[in-house]
């Protein structure tokens, strides 16, 4: 008996020691997976609004990640309105496994911030005020947090940002039944009840540093 659960500690013992180490991130092939994601987002993750694509330059990794596998799950992408998340998903897929999500998500947390040029005009003000209920979770400076599962907004595009509030408070994002944070977002987005409102807080989001 003694010497059939030694046999079994060792199995999982083994088992989990594999896991930690394929979990490991590799720079080198990661770096390799990120130029499939730079033909769009850009050699240095900055996005671009002529291809759609926001910034992902020092983006946490365990946000990307998460999101990338949300793609690869058609939890993300799959609504028939997400025209962008739709191109994305195919893009996510060619991820083969989760190993090439952990290398190619840690590069990408390894790019330095960039800052995105303002193309909308808000009140900065009014959207200072708006923007304190997005501090509950994302900061006070934009940054993230990670044990709320939420993202860094700043040194994000002006454009994106507005774009997926408007996803959230239409279902277009979030509303797929395995989103959760997505689901816990669209009710936050509502709050903003006008473009206007949200062209404000978007436009606070971007003097964050």
């Amino acid at each position: 008996m003694k010497k059939k659960l030694a046999n079994l500690i060792l199995i999982v013992a083994t088992f989990f020691g594999a896991w930690m180490v394929s979990a490991n991130p590799d720079a080198v092939e990661g770096a390799k997976l990120f130029q499939m994601c730079a033909a769009c987002h850009g050699q240095s993750g900055e996005g671009s609004q002529n291809l759609n694509t926001p910034a992902s330059a020092g983006q946490s990794q365990w946000y990307v990640k998460q999101q990338l596998n949300n793609f690869r799950a058609g939890i993300r992408g799959s609504h028939s309105e997400d025209t962008y998340g739709r191109q994305m998903r195919p893009m996510a897929a060619m991820l083969k496994d989760e190993q090439a999500v952990i290398n190619v998500s840690n590069f990408i947390a390894t790019l330095p911030l960039t800052n995105p040029k303002a193309t909308l005009t808000g009140d900065v003000s009014a959207g200072k005020a708006f923007y304190g209920i997005c501090a509950s979770c994302h900061g006070a400076y934009g940054e993230g947090i990670a044990a709320l599962n939420a993202p860094r907004l700043s040194h994000q595009h002006d454009w994106y940002i507005v774009r997926q509030i408007k996803n959230f408070k239409r279902g277009i994002r979030g509303s797929h039944a395995k989103d959760f944070y997505g689901n816990q977002m669209r009710s936050m987005a509502l709050i903003l009840a006008t473009d206007q409102q949200i062209d404000d807080v978007t436009a606070y989001i971007s003097t964050l540093d």
